[in-house]
């Protein structure tokens, strides 16, 4: 009998050496306060359960394979052409139509350090070659070692994660007049700052956003999101889109949430209001927080004895999962070890927040 060889010599030797993304832990138990993965407190419009409803008996047929009616209405709704708008699985999946498109062995892709660690993990699923630049404490845009990074696409986060540092159109203007590849602006978080890159979409064919409905409209567990990108761009990503992407239901639910802007708004206003004390809160303890245009907030705390560092880091962190409070911490990197990210609860949680902060020594 022949002899097969072990499964994973089968499988390509970059995927063999890759260790893949973590995600934040999903209890699933009740009494968790859960601050980790920046959810939306607050439960989507009523109006995406009517209309999810509405579909259950179509379930026997497949959906709109390019979701044409939520193309039309996001196209609608940031003043563009249905042929600059696709909708993905969530962003992630667009990121992943990008990397299918523009990477391949013999390319390279960049990212900033600290950023979504996603890109590493699809940038190593095609083995592209994977450039970082890094960000100084400052949070300032590194214009030049991004333009002079020769990637063939770069992954920027705006606002940033996990930061929460939004970067103006005047600096992304500056760096896409200099730099040649593709680049990506990350907008997961844009609903909850004051300005978005949409605009610059009319004049540098180069620029792709990504924009997601699991934060601000509440709907993460449906995975929808969607790219706003030149005719030119998105037609290549449609070439590599899984056939499918969207399921009816995903559609339906959010048409429905884009149609309910005096919700959304309502939600936004609510999370913004909460987000503003939260910081005040935590920078009246002596702790630094950046300012943040995202729905969760990024700080250094300092213990009973004044001490701050990565060790303190992790002993808040492990001080809050003891209580059953989840925050995300991130301490393979110097930048962050010392910082916790807590997403921006109800305000019922965020004062149980409190509370335990002022239990921990």
């Amino acid at each position: 009998m022949k002899t097969l060889p072990a499964i994973a010599e089968c499988a390509q030797a970059h995927i063999r050496s890759m260790s893949p993304y973590v995600p934040g832990l999903q209890p699933q138990e009740p009494g968790w306060i859960k601050l980790n993965t920046n959810e939306n407190p607050y439960p989507p419009s009523p109006k995406v359960a009517e209309a999810i409803l509405a579909e259950v008996d179509k379930l026997r047929l497949y959906p709109v394979p390019d979701a044409r009616p939520l193309r039309k209405a996001l196209a609608k709704f940031h003043g563009v052409d249905e042929s600059n708008v696709i909708i993905g699985n969530g962003s992630d999946d667009t990121i992943n139509m990008l990397m299918r498109v523009f990477c391949g062995a013999t390319e390279s892709a960049g990212w900033t350090l600290p950023s979504y660690s996603l890109y590493p993990t699809l940038i190593g699923i095609q083995n592209t070659t994977l450039l970082s630049v890094p960000f100084e404490r400052n949070m300032e845009l590194p214009i030049d070692a991004i333009a002079a990074s020769g990637a063939q696409i770069f992954f920027l986060t705006s606002p940033n994660a996990p930061t929460g540092t939004a970067f103006s159109n005047e600096s992304i203007a500056a760096l896409l007049e200099r730099y040649e590849g593709i680049l990506v602006v990350d907008e997961a978080y844009a609903d909850f700052a004051p300005e978005n890159a949409v605009a610059l979409l009319h004049k540098y064919p180069n620029l792709v956003i990504t924009r997601t409905f699991s934060k601000s409209y509440s709907l993460a567990g449906l995975r929808v999101g969607y790219g706003l990108a030149s005719a030119e761009i998105v037609s290549l990503m449609d070439r590599v889109r899984d056939s499918y992407n969207l399921d009816r239901l995903a559609q339906a639910g959010a048409l429905a949430a884009l149609l309910d802007q005096d919700y959304h708004r309502m939600t936004t206003a609510k999370i913004l209001a909460t987000r503003a004390s939260t910081v005040a809160e935590l920078r009246s303890r002596g702790w630094f927080v950046y300012d943040t245009h995202t729905n969760f907030v990024f700080t250094e705390p300092v213990n009973a004895r004044g001490e701050k560092g990565p060790t303190v880091g992790k002993s808040l962190f492990d001080h809050l999962n003891k209580n059953k409070v989840l925050v995300r911490y991130f301490g393979s990197h110097p930048f962050t070890a010392s910082f916790l990210r807590i997403s921006i609860g109800n305000d019922a949680e965020m004062q149980a927040l409190y509370a335990i902060l002022d239990q921990w020594k």
